[in-house]
Parts: C-alpha cells; structure tokens; sequence
C-alpha cells in the first residue's frame, strides 16, 4: 500500500471515530452554524492538499527522504546508525521542530497573519485541526523537507511522523470530554483537547502557550505550557478577540481579506 493511501486511510479513520466521539461526549456547546463551518474547514484542507500537490509535487517529504538516502546525505544516512534507531530520533526531532516551527509563526508578524486563519475559527472541534492556510501548508512542508535532509531522516519515519502529526492534531482539536484523571494522565506523556483548547483562547497569554501537537515535554521544557484556561473549558472564549461580525466561516475571505485584519499591539 502507498504512502499516500495508508496517511488517506487513517485520517478518514480517525475523522469518523473522533467525530462519533465527540458527538457523544463533547466537552463544550458549540456556537455557530456547524454544517457552514465544517464546509470551510474540509474544503480548506482539500485546497491545501491540491496546491501541495501542483507547487511540491516533486519535493514530497518522504520524496524527500528516499532522495536523501540514494544520494547519502543526512546526519543518520553519513553516520550509518541502526535504521530503527534513526528512526526513532528522527520522530522526535521531527516533533521538536514543529513545536518551534508552530512558536515561531505565532512570533512573527506576517508569519502570525497567515498562522491567524487558524484560530479564527470560533469554535473548536476536529474540523479546527484542518484550518489552514495553503501558503502556511507549503511553507510548513519547506521546513520539515529541510530538517529531514540534514536528519538523513529515514522513509519509514517520514511516513511515521506524518501519521501521528496529523493523527494528533485530530485528536487534540477534537471537541472530546475525556475523563479527568486521564487527562491528567494522558498530559504527562501528549498533547490532549483540553491542553491544546488553552492554545485557542482569546486571552493572549494564554493563546500563545501550548504550541505543541504530540509530545506534551516541549511546552514544558521550554516554559510554554499553561494547565487550564482561566475562565474554565465550558465558558471560555475561543477564536480572536477581534473576529467580531468578520466573516470567518467564510473561504474566500480566510484565503484573502483575513491575512490583512490589523494585529493586535
């Protein structure tokens, strides 16, 4: 089975059974009208895919790896370590530099306007995971096919990497209560929906916090990490204090307009 339809398989997979589980344990009411919302958010990732595909055809990530490893170039590929141990580091490296890659665009201002469509969504459940912008997607697709050339990373763990990425995002985007010790537990080790939610609030402090997707040890390694929200998961505000009447749910003003809305000082 190609790379392509096993990543395909398993997020139709996760976005059926994540999406049954938060229908019947959601952690939050949801405010808006979901069919217009989910409209923009699948059709965005759609969007993403296809440009990706027509600009970076060639330059896939794991493309990108076998290239690497024919032409042995690469930490791992010049130092001959074992395969699975390469490939182990390489995940962790992989999921370091998205957490940094995620803080960096939250810094830096034209970064943080393409990054803002994001968290222009009001509401917050799996469909929030798939809201990006597509220039956003090509510039997150440069970065990591970087890293994995100077990694030497292997194939496997490309493929690996790309499923628990978009896996975790899935999950902790998801509109899921889950049991508070096992969150509690679960945190230690990832990133769950009520550690990430924290990420969408409106407060500043709290928005830029808790930048990772899968390994929870970043945040807290590197003093990011905020527990809860202060106004409590149910009540709090999710989105940008700014959104206002602005026609978030709305495609063609996510791809255009929304990249010009002032920032806040």
């Amino acid at each position: 089975m190609e790379e392509s339809t096993i990543r395909f398989t398993v997020f139709l997979s996760l976005i059926f059974i994540l999406g049954v589980a938060q229908k019947l344990f959601p952690r939050r009411k949801l405010s808006q009208s979901q069919p217009k919302r989910w409209l923009t958010n699948f059709s965005l990732v759609i969007l993403d895919s296809l440009i990706v595909r027509l600009t970076l055809g060639l330059l896939l990530p794991v493309i990108v790896a076998n290239w690497a490893q024919e032409q042995n170039i690469g930490l791992f590929n010049i130092a001959n370590m074992p395969y699975a141990l390469a490939a182990v580091i390489s995940v962790f490296c992989l999921d370091a530099l998205i957490y940094w890659q995620h803080r960096i665009f939250h810094r830096i201002p034209i970064l943080w306007r393409l990054h803002r469509v994001h968290h222009y969504d009001a509401d917050y459940d799996l469909s929030t995971a798939l809201r990006f912008h597509p220039i956003e997607i090509i510039l997150s697709v440069m970065v990591k096919n970087t890293a994995i050339i100077l990694l030497g990373a292997p194939a496997a763990a490309v493929i690996l990497f790309e499923i628990i990425l978009n896996g975790m995002a899935l999950f902790n985007h998801a509109n899921l209560a889950l049991p508070e010790k096992a969150d509690r537990i679960l945190r230690r080790f990832v990133v769950t929906p009520d550690m990430h939610r924290v990420h969408h609030s409106v407060y500043s402090d709290e928005m830029h916090s808790n930048f990772g997707f899968n390994l929870s040890i970043w945040d807290r390694l590197f003093s990011s990490y905020v527990p809860q929200p202060k106004d409590g998961h149910k009540k709090m505000r999710i989105g940008q204090p700014d959104a206002g009447k602005l026609p978030t749910n709305s495609l063609v003003w996510l791809l255009g307009p929304a990249l010009k809305q002032p920032l806040k000082k």
